[in-house]
C-alpha cells in the first residue's frame, strides 16, 4: 500500500502589481512635486508690481487679464474624490468576489475618469493661455499636460481592470488594490496641483 505526501505549504503571494503601481505612484509623485517646486521657485523669484487701482502685489510673471476656470477646477477637484470612492467600492466588492459591483464600481471610476480629464482639458480654451509667451504659460502647460496624462494612464488601468472582472476575474483583489491604490496618487496629485497651480497661482 502507498500512502501519498501531504501538500506542502502554499506560497505566499508576492503581490507583483501592487508592489509596481506603489512604485510607479511614487515616481509619479517625485515628478510631480519636482515640478511643483519649480513652479513655486519660479513664482517666489518673480519681481512684484502694483495692481492698477494700488491696492494689492501681483506677481509680474502672471499673465494680464488672467481668468482661472474655478468653476472647472473645482468639479475636477470632487470628481477625482468620487473616483477614489468608487475604486475603493470595486476593491471591496472583489474581497467579497461580487462581480456585478465591481464591475459597476469600475464602470463609474471610468466615467469619473472621463469626467475629470474633460474638465481638465477644458481648463485650456476657457483660460486663453498661449504656450510660448512666458515662463508662466510654458510651466502651466508642462504640469497640467503631465497631469493628463497621468488622468489617460488611470482610465486605462480602469479600463482593463474592467475587462477583467467582466471575463469572470472580479475576485483579482490584488488587480483592484492596486487600481485603487493609483487613483488614490492622482487625487492626491489633483489635490496639489489644483492649490499651487489654481488656487495660489
Amino acid at each position: 500500500m502507498t500512502y501519498a505526501l501531504p501538500a506542502g505549504p502554499q506560497p505566499a503571494p508576492r503581490r507583483q502589481l501592487l508592489v509596481g503601481t506603489g512604485v510607479v505612484s511614487a515616481a509619479c509623485a517625485l515628478l510631480m512635486g519636482g515640478m511643483l517646486s519649480i513652479w513655486l521657485r519660479f513664482r517666489e523669484a518673480a519681481p512684484l508690481r502694483e495692481s492698477s487701482d494700488g491696492l494689492k502685489q501681483i506677481k509680474d510673471w502672471l499673465p494680464k487679464d488672467l481668468k482661472v476656470a474655478e468653476v472647472l477646477t473645482n468639479v475636477g477637484l470632487v470628481t477625482v474624490g468620487v473616483a477614489c470612492i468608487m475604486a475603493q467600492w470595486a476593491a471591496y466588492s472583489s474581497r467579497r468576489n461580487d462581480s456585478r459591483h465591481t464591475s459597476m464600481a469600475l464602470a463609474m471610476t471610468l466615467l469619473m475618469g472621463l469626467a475629470l480629464l474633460n474638465a481638465l482639458v477644458a481648463v485650456y480654451p476657457n483660460m486663453e493661455i498661449v504656450l510660448a509667451e512666458g515662463p508662466y504659460q510654458t510651466m502651466f502647460y508642462a504640469i497640467t499636460g503631465t497631469l493628463v496624462a497621468l488622468v489617460a494612464a488611470g482610465m486605462a488601468f480602469t479600463l482593463a481592470a474592467l475587462f477583467k472582472s467582466s471575463g469572470g476575474r472580479a475576485a483579482n483583489t490584488d488587480l483592484m488594490n492596486a487600481h485603487a491604490l493609483y487613483w488614490y496618487f492622482l487625487s492626491a496629485a489633483y489635490t496639489a496641483v489644483w492649490f499651487v497651480v489654481f488656487v495660489q497661482k
